[in-house]
């Protein structure tokens, strides 16, 4: 099988490819030197898409393009980076999935479960329609609208609404273990936002379903399927720390460091998989304390 994956150097990309070995893995990369010291030579790279037609060379298209979204200050410019960072690369796959005659069967294709924006207490599947209308939302909402447009008769499109990916090889969870080793950790805010999580493994594993089960189509939120509060989720990983967790860090001070990209960690959504269970995935990883303590942090 022939895979094209963007945004391969990433936290899901890079882990995801020595999974799919031994299959024929094609990454588009800004920085082709960069991406062979993380992935080595045993994948194609290659810089740019514009010497493509069409990608009918390709059984799997996987795209996990963009800028990171809580890495800095959501300056206008910013904003504007992390939304053609995704909208962008998304337009010129499905433009080139759609010049074929014999397109991939699968594009799969990154979104997250700030589509819903902020929410309550409600727990939130796939056929949930009253998002809270904010930046993330706006964002994912473009992207997913844009990678629908290559669902045809021969090409069947995943879209992936990704929670917390919790894992000791980076990510949010690796910038959270420091103060808590400290013994500095503690709730977010007021605490009570929902945090919904998945271990990386599920996320890889659940990937892989998507491309194995033909009959999976269309939007699965890749949450495990308990969700829980911050101060849930903080006083757990302190528990697992062997550290105390009683030191909150107050809303305003996220605010002074983060700007308006505190908003990802103040609210949040109570977020199910219903559609990837549905399907006949299995999680590895259902409840935090387990997947914490096999991390060994």
């Amino acid at each position: 099988m022939r895979i094209l994956i963007t945004g391969g150097t990433g936290l899901i990309g890079s882990n995801l490819i020595p999974k799919l070995k031994p299959n024929e893995i094609t990454v588009v990369t800004r920085n082709v030197s960069q991406a062979e010291l993380v992935l080595g030579h045993k994948v194609t790279l290659i810089s740019s898409l514009d010497d493509f037609e069409n990608l009918d060379d390709f059984h799997v298209v996987i795209n996990l393009a963009g800028e990171p979204i809580a890495d800095k200050r959501w300056s206008p410019e910013q904003k504007k980076r992390i939304e053609h960072s995704r909208w962008d690369m998304t337009e010129k796959l499905v433009s080139l999935i759609k010049a074929g005659s014999a397109p991939p069967s699968l594009f799969i294709s990154g979104s997250a479960i700030g589509y819903y924006g902020r929410q309550n207490e409600q727990i939130i599947d796939e056929e949930f329609d009253a998002p809270h209308d904010e930046f993330s939302h706006q964002l994912c909402a473009r992207w997913e609208f844009l990678a629908k447009q290559a669902e045809s008769t021969q090409t069947r499109v995943c879209i992936v609404r990704t929670g917390l990916v919790i894992t000791r090889r980076g990510g949010a969870l690796m910038k959270m273990v420091p103060p808590f080793k400290f013994g500095l950790g503690g709730p977010m805010g007021s605490g009570q936002q929902y945090m919904s999580w998945i271990h990386l493994e599920d996320m890889l594993d659940g990937l892989i379903h998507l491309i194995e089960n033909t009959q999976c189509q269309g939007v699965f939120n890749f949450t495990a399927p308990t969700p829980v509060t911050n101060a849930q989720f903080s006083k757990t990983l302190a528990t697992v720390l062997h550290r105390p967790c009683f030191l909150p860090m107050p809303a305003f001070a996220l605010r002074v460091i983060m700007g308006d990209a505190a908003d990802l960690l103040l609210y949040g959504q109570r977020v199910v998989p219903k559609r990837l269970q549905e399907s006949g995935y299995q999680f590895h990883y259902p409840e935090l304390a387990h997947a914490l303590e096999c991390l060994r942090l």
